[in-house]
């Protein structure tokens, strides 16, 4: 029997649609997904799944038995959104003053709600199960690690794991399937410089932080063009900065924060020993002093070969409706926990519209997705899916 994923998929379109725009006027953050794991938890139920809350403090877990014995695919979506103020005038931006989904977890959301939905109804084509994991704190942090705390990746362990991220750098019909490294590891840092404060007309009376701070941001970046080989990936990005109270105030302390991106697992610590003695060295220089602390990082997302030939494969019989492309990206994502243990493969789906002005970046505050990736994301997904449980997909 082969069935048509995308036919199924496209009649869900509305449904999809409706039910992303309703994720994206009521924006969580992390660990605060208590709305959206509850909608999720009970449409999981209504298709007879077998559904755990709480996993992981606001995740859910539902687990689709097929009709008879078989591998466990899991499928990942993250649920949060971020701390930033919307800028839209779309009659589904956030109602949530200072938070909205800038990043494409609502549709992730919704995707998977349709993928068990298309699923659900092929059970007794399927050969294993699917369990879908839906986690909370992706943008924060700690959200997967929680997940897998809890157990997530037992009782059925998986045999493979898939997910996929909307990605507005892509057009909506282009699929990135890169074999190995496709996201970067991710590391954090945060600087606490402390000076001597006082009045500022008598700048010569303290030792001034926020000059320092202001060096010390600059110099950072001297760790990517002269200690990293320029033929290794790195990226150092300063997002905080503060400290003052008064503008004639110098003031005793300053804070700044950042994040650093790396592919290789080897440069690690070649980037954080950097850091702080830059922060050392600079601090010294000003009379000040820096404390450097680095309160997490995760690793490189690493697609395996076979998983991801098998989706080209796949995708490859849908023709025009996808073009396939092979870059990786700088962006990082704790999908990788959950992926270590088995094959596994994370895949960029387009979600940009150019015409439309649906193309603004990633975690900007006018980001949106063109919305016929909904039901594009959820028929390649299910067909991927239900090739590994014995379903064979109508794409020719």
């Amino acid at each position: 029997m082969t069935i048509d994923f995308l036919a199924e998929a496209e009649a869900l379109r509305d449904e999809l649609r409706d039910r992303r725009r309703d994720f994206h006027r009521f924006p969580e953050l992390a660990f605060q997904e208590r709305r959206t794991a509850g909608i999720v938890a009970d449409e999981l139920s209504q298709l007879g799944l077998e559904v755990q809350r709480g996993i992981g403090k606001t995740g859910v877990v539902g687990i689709l038995e097929g009709a008879s014995a078989g591998p466990t695919v899991l499928y990942r979506a993250d649920m949060d959104a971020l701390p930033i103020q919307e800028e839209s005038s779309a009659d589904y931006a956030s109602q949530s003053p200072g938070k909205m989904h800038a990043c494409g977890h609502d549709g992730h959301t919704a995707i998977a709600l349709g993928i068990a939905k298309v699923l659900s109804k092929h059970r007794e084509t399927l050969n294993g199960r699917v369990k879908f994991v839906f986690q909370p704190a992706e943008e924060a942090g700690g959200g997967a690690a929680a997940m897998i705390a809890d157990g997530v990746l037992d009782a059925p362990a998986p045999d493979v794991t898939l997910g996929i991220h909307l990605w507005n750098d892509l057009e909506v019909g282009k699929v990135s399937v890169v074999s190995g490294a496709t996201m970067s590891g991710a590391g954090v840092f945060e600087i606490t410089i402390t000076g001597k404060g006082g009045h500022g007309a008598m700048p010569h009376q303290t030792a001034d932080p926020i000059v320092c701070g202001a060096q010390l941001i600059l110099a950072l970046q001297t760790i990517v063009s002269r200690n990293v080989d320029p033929l290794d990936m790195v990226v150092i990005t300063v997002g905080t900065l503060n400290g003052g109270s008064a503008r004639n105030i110098i003031p005793q302390t300053v804070s700044l924060s950042g994040s650093f991106r790396l592919f290789r697992e080897e440069t690690r610590e070649l980037v954080k020993r950097r850091i702080g003695e830059v922060a050392e060295g600079v601090a010294n220089a000003h009379g000040c002093r820096a404390d450097v602390n680095f309160p997490f990082g995760i690793g490189a997302i690493i697609n395996d070969a076979a998983v991801c030939e098998r989706a080209r494969d796949i995708f490859a019989g849908f023709g025009e409706t996808v073009s396939v492309v092979n870059q990786p990206w700088m962006a990082s994502e704790d999908v990788g926990l959950l992926m270590q243990r088995n094959p596994s493969a994370y895949l960029l789906v387009g979600s940009a519209n150019h015409e439309r002005g649906l193309d603004y970046p990633h975690h900007h505050p006018r980001f949106d997705i063109d919305e016929a990736v909904l039901p594009l994301g959820v028929g390649l997904m299910a067909a991927v899916i239900a090739d590994y449980l014995g379903a064979q997909a109508q794409n020719d």
